[in-house]
């Protein structure tokens, strides 16, 4: 099943599934354990982040071994940067007025 990047992350387990493999590759029993969860709703949640390229599976043994595939990550990426060069222009300029608040403080202060 194909989804959006924001479908695929919008599901809170899956999101912790995230946060598991991006730390360190994982076996689903050790997701199972990690997560509370049963056996097949954690498969369920590995299949779709499989199918939408956020994880990887390589076989070892008798075990299937997931971890972080970077590359989905890059529609979200494409998303935010906008907003985040909102936000670093609005913190450079922040950080402008600090430093000139910080100035004058100083340049008065030398005056006493």
């Amino acid at each position: 099943m194909d989804m959006n990047a924001f479908d695929v992350l919008a599901e809170p387990s899956r999101r912790q599934i995230l946060d598991l493999v991006r730390v360190e590759e994982r076996s689903v029993n050790e997701l199972v354990i990690d997560l509370s969860m049963s056996q097949p709703a954690v498969s369920k949640h590995l299949r779709i982040l499989r199918d939408n390229g956020f994880v990887r599976s390589r076989v070892d043994g008798q075990r299937r071994i997931y971890s972080l595939d970077p590359k989905a990550f890059v529609e979200v990426e494409d998303w935010l940067e906008p907003y985040r060069r909102l936000w670093e222009d609005r913190l450079d300029a922040l950080q402008t007025y600090l430093d000139s608040v910080q100035r004058e403080e100083k340049e008065g202060g030398d005056a006493l």
